[in-house]
């Protein structure tokens, strides 16, 4: 090739490069929050930590986007079971990410593979650099509220790629309590630092199991390293994650039920450090103090016409398949699409037609079930009552989040007589 061809091709890959830059800023702007999930070494549970973040962002209600850019060894869609690959956008030349919820939707190297999973991606850095850079250029996602971002262990292309790309990107940083992680951890510390990315705050994974007999916490690897590296560092310590052997299994089954199992002290810890993160990078992004107000103002003129008060026939704390027998009730009472109290409270004896009208007096208007017979069915929609059948297992408060955001996934409905 001359030198004259040479400079074609190397002015034609410029102006290719120029107008990627142009598309992933312009979709970047429809996404509000970004949080690169990392870690110093492998083996800490960080692709856990993205995955179940992800989905419980979802059920909140919020639209969320999970990008696995862990090119050598993505384990994204096995955690959470997916299935199918991307599909045809709308737009020329583009892709649909994989849809896991109406309101979530994922991307892996893994989705693209086709049928041989266990392929392995010997890639050096520019064309790794290239995917990912692809994964947001030429990917319809939806507007959205939350991407969250699985990067590989360490501080390599990937990391230093999405710091690059997406420069308002936050991290939210993985460790164990060993002082083997905490090395490593100290070192994407500094990644952080040196290349200008704002640090979320640290999250200690697998910081102590309950033994099953007497209770007691025992330190596997140590005890309070993290809330110590984040005390010392001066960082946000958003969370103490205890060893649960469900989360293994669930990983294994591509399963993603923990979260719905709140007397588990890993979904309680989970669960309170999603609060923080809400709290943290809201949804609505940055307002000003008048901006907020009229927000408030409107939420409360809407308040009285979204108010719902959601009925679960609930039997120790989850989703009773026996609708007429269920030991209690949940009633979460929804106003403008958020949950904002929930009670349980115990049925009448089971008769005929006795159960939709007592519903209808305690004033339920959405009943959730897993199965319900056509009568049943009949006698609460005469009363007004939406009815939604085919609920899978889960609590109360999962499913009306799941109703809300309108990402509540039915099935058969399975009648309890």
């Amino acid at each position: 090739m001359s030198a004259q061809q040479k400079r074609g091709a190397g002015s034609i890959q410029q102006q290719a490069h120029e107008i990627q830059d142009l598309e992933i800023k312009e979709r970047l702007a429809h996404i509000k929050n970004k949080i690169l999930v990392m870690s110093g070494k492998g083996g800490v549970g960080k692709s856990s930590v993205a995955a179940y973040l992800a989905v419980a962002l979802a059920r909140r209600g919020f639209k969320v986007g999970l990008m696995d850019v862990d090119l050598h060894g993505p384990s994204i869609p096995r955690m959470l079971g997916l299935r199918g690959t991307i599909g045809e956008g709308s737009r020329s030349g583009k892709a649909k990410p994989v849809q896991y919820m109406p309101n979530m939707e994922v991307i892996s190297i893994e989705t693209l593979l086709g049928d041989d999973k266990d392929v392995a991606t010997i890639w050096r850095g520019p064309l790794k650099i290239g995917v990912i850079r692809q994964f947001i250029s030429d990917l319809e996602w939806m507007d959205l509220d939350y991407m969250v971002i699985d990067s590989p262990p360490g501080t390599g292309d990937e990391p230093l790629t999405v710091a690059q790309t997406i420069p308002d990107s936050k991290a939210l940083i993985v460790t164990t309590p060993q002082e083997v992680s905490l090395a490593d951890v100290r070192k994407s510390i500094h990644f952080c630092r040196q290349v200008k990315m704002d640090i979320l705050g640290l999250v200690e994974n697998m910081s102590g199991l309950k033994c099953p007999h007497c209770g007691e916490v025992i330190p596997l690897f140590m005890e309070h390293g993290g809330m110590l590296t984040a005390k010392r560092e001066g960082l946000r310590f958003l969370a103490s994650l205890p060893i649960e052997p469900q989360v293994v299994l669930n990983g294994d089954s591509g399963k993603m039920v923990i979260l719905d199992q709140p007397e588990l002290p890993y979904a309680q810890a989970f669960n309170k450090m999603v609060d923080q993160i809400v709290e943290l990078m809201p949804a609505g992004g940055e307002t000003s103090a008048a901006q907020q107000a009229g927000v408030e103002s409107g939420r409360a003129a809407a308040a009285e016409d979204n108010r719902k008060m959601v009925a679960v026939p609930v039997m120790e704390g989850k989703l009773s398949a026996h609708f007429g027998h269920s030991e209690q009730f949940a009633f979460v009472l929804t106003e403008g699409g958020k949950i904002v109290n929930m009670d349980l409270r115990t049925p009448p004896p089971h008769q005929p037609g006795v159960i939709p009208q007592w519903l209808h007096d305690q004033g339920a208007n959405v009943v959730i079930a897993g199965g319900l017979g056509e009568m049943a069915q009949q006698a609460l929609r005469e009363k007004s009552i939406e009815v939604i059948v085919g609920a899978p297992m889960g609590t109360a408060e999962s499913l009306v989040n799941q109703y809300l955001a309108d990402a509540l996934v039915t099935g058969a409905n399975v009648c309890d007589h």
